[in-house]
């Protein structure tokens, strides 16, 4: 699944569907969560820094580490219409808001501009749950 979350993001939120509907929400930062450890490498419970990796393989993005923003930023053009900004937190999970909330300041972002990509041990492995 991951090998394929470019063209899944793509697909739902270009800007206009194949039945050229439009669509409402075009994320400006994805934030992938995680735990900076070696020991959570390729673990279910990275599965987010996992996802923005690969989006950053597939639109030639390179990760800089960020003290302001405790993390890793990668930031540049997408097949998303503008800018697009990708990060990894460096907090760990139950400190994570810490991150995102200083790239949102940083940047002047609303929290509806945001998708963040996380393991919800709620859900069977495998199973996918979009909220807005």
């Amino acid at each position: 699944m991951i090998i394929r979350v470019g063209s899944w993001l793509k697909a739902r939120f270009s800007p206009m569907n194949s039945d050229k509907t439009p669509n409402l929400i075009i994320p400006q930062l994805i934030i992938g969560l995680g735990n900076p450890e070696p020991k959570y490498d390729r673990t279910r419970h990275n599965i987010g820094f996992e996802a923005v990796d690969s989006l950053a393989r597939d639109w030639g993005l390179s990760w800089q580490e960020n003290k302001r923003f405790q993390g890793f930023i990668a930031e540049g053009d997408s097949p998303l219409p503008g800018k697009i900004r990708l990060l990894k937190p460096q907090t760990y999970m139950n400190r994570s808001g810490q991150s995102v909330r200083s790239v949102l300041d940083w940047y002047k972002l609303a929290p509806e501009s945001i998708l963040v990509i996380y393991d919800d041990m709620d859900l069977p492995l495998g199973r996918l749950r979009i909220r807005f």
